[in-house]
Order: C-alpha cells, then sequence, then structure tokens
C-alpha cells in the first residue's frame, strides 16, 4: 500500500513550478514556425499546341557547374515523361550530379508532361490487344510535329540553346524513341532507348528497320540502348542493337544489357550509362 503516497509525491513534484507560480502567472507561448517557401529546381511554361489540340506543361532544369557563365548556349535534351510526378526529378538530378562532377557535359534538360501518353508515344496499330490499351493510340507523329514544329522553336527563343538536340525515353516513350530514329534521324543528334516496347503492333516497326538504315546512316547520330531482364524486351532490344550495329557507318554508339533490372527500375541506372557515354565532359585543359 505504498504506492499511493509515490504518485502523490510524484503529482505534487510535476505541479509544483506551476502552483508555485500562481494562477496569475504568465508563460511563454512556444515559437512559432517560420512560413516555408517552395522549393525551387527550375522553371515550368506552357505550350498551346495546334499540332496536339490542347495545351502542354513544359519543365525546365540548367545545371549550374561550377565557373559555367549562366548565358552559355547548352544543348538540350527533350524527355517524353517529364512531368514532375513521372521522370523529370529524377533525371534532372543526373544532369545536375554529372555535370558538377565532371562526368558530362551541361545539357539543358526539357521535359514535356504527358497528358494521353498512350496516344502519343504510339503510332498506328492493327493488333486488337494494342488497341485495347487506351481510348486513342496511334499519335506519335502529331506528336513529333508538337516537338519539332511547336516546342522546339520555343526552348530556342526562350534559353540559349546551341543546335546540339537529344531525345530519351523508356518503354513505350523508347517506342517513341526508335520511331523518330528511323523515320526522321536528323532531327536529333543522339537518341537513348531504354527497354523500348518494340512489341508495339507485333514488332512491325523492328521488322522494318533494316530498310530505313541507310537514311539513319547518313544522318549520323548516335544511339544508345538499354535493356531490362524482360526477355521480350531484352530480344526485342537485342535485335534493334544488331541492325543498327550493321549499318555503315554504325549510329550505335553502346547497347547495354542489365539484366538485373525490371521494367520499372532500368530508367535510372541505365540514363545514367547513357549520359556518361554520349555527352562525356572534355578533359581538364593542362596547367
Amino acid at each position: 500500500m505504498r504506492v499511493a503516497p509515490l504518485i502523490v509525491m510524484l503529482s505534487l513534484a510535476i505541479a509544483g513550478p506551476v502552483l508555485a507560480a500562481g494562477p496569475d502567472a504568465k508563460t511563454t507561448p512556444p515559437a512559432q514556425a517560420a512560413a516555408a517557401s517552395p522549393l525551387v529546381i527550375g522553371e515550368t511554361f506552357t505550350v498551346q499546341s495546334k499540332a496536339l489540340g490542347e495545351t502542354r506543361r513544359i519543365n525546365v532544369y540548367r545545371p549550374q557547374p561550377w565557373g559555367l557563365d549562366p548565358k552559355t548556349p547548352l544543348p538540350v535534351i527533350y524527355m517524353p515523361d517529364g512531368g514532375i510526378a513521372e521522370d523529370f526529378l529524377h533525371v534532372a538530378g543526373l544532369v545536375q550530379v554529372l555535370s558538377g562532377n565532371g562526368s558530362m557535359r551541361p545539357f539543358l534538360l526539357v521535359g514535356i508532361e504527358n497528358t494521353e501518353r498512350r496516344r502519343d508515344m504510339t503510332g498506328p496499330s492493327t493488333d486488337r490487344q494494342d488497341q485495347k490499351i487506351a481510348p486513342r493510340i496511334g499519335g506519335s507523329a502529331a506528336y513529333r510535329s508538337f516537338l519539332r514544329d511547336e516546342l522546339m522553336p520555343q526552348v530556342r527563343q526562350r534559353y540559349p540553346t546551341t543546335d546540339e538536340r537529344a531525345l530519351i525515353g523508356e518503354s513505350l516513350a523508347g517506342l517513341f524513341v526508335v520511331e523518330t530514329l528511323l523515320q526522321e534521324p536528323t532531327l536529333f543528334n543522339s537518341y537513348i532507348a531504354l527497354d523500348p516496347s518494340l512489341w508495339w503492333n507485333r514488332g512491325t516497326m523492328l521488322a522494318a528497320a533494316a530498310k530505313q538504315l541507310p537514311a539513319v546512316a547518313r544522318a549520323r547520330p548516335q544511339v544508345f540502348l538499354a535493356s531490362s531482364g524482360q526477355p521480350q524486351l531484352a530480344a526485342t532490344t537485342a535485335q534493334l542493337a544488331a541492325l543498327l550495329q550493321q549499318a555503315s557507318p554504325s549510329p550505335l554508339v553502346k547497347y547495354l544489357p542489365l539484366p538485373e533490372e525490371t521494367h520499372a527500375t532500368i530508367y535510372h541506372p541505365a540514363a545514367l550509362q547513357a549520359l556518361r557515354t554520349l555527352f562525356p565532359a572534355p578533359p581538364p585543359a593542362s596547367p
């Protein structure tokens, strides 16, 4: 029965300072938290597209490695799937880190936020299963017109840029990268396709690729391909790499199989290697 007195003593000890201060004593209110400010990593603007019949949001990141004049014109990487909730942030992080540590040349990153991804990234398909993946498909030609005729002029007007351009995409966006390479190889200087969905339309694009290789070779772009451990994607990407390597001169700079990666995880590690491989920084000048 000694527990009750102990509880009373503890209660008095805790309440003591308050009782000693009296009922009229003033207490100091807790400090008010400082207001938070937005965390800004780049810029965003919209383009009213006639080619697509809608407004598209564009996100832009310009790296600022030490010693780079803010007015220096930069080459540009264009990326579908470029929304803040999509792949823009992690690719911007790669550009920031790699340009900052001297692993790649600085590039302006331009991300295009999706509205109807499966419409924009695909060409027409006669396959019934393909036709079921979205209410609308087959809009890649209009999306390419948007890039060429509407977005690129806007970027040149808004930012100091060079004439060097790259296109990067994964999955269906990788399919769009390959389609653009084969149909309009001079539109970009570099093409990066990661786990491209070459199964689209029963592989028709891949089957016809050999006929388009002479035009690709004349354009002299550089191409980086990567595939995950997903068997179908790995097989078709390897087949495309072999076709590109047969062209003279070959546009294929590197094919990187990453069997330990899944389709969901390949983008970041493959993009890291692509940016390092295609856009290495020049060696430092000798003292």
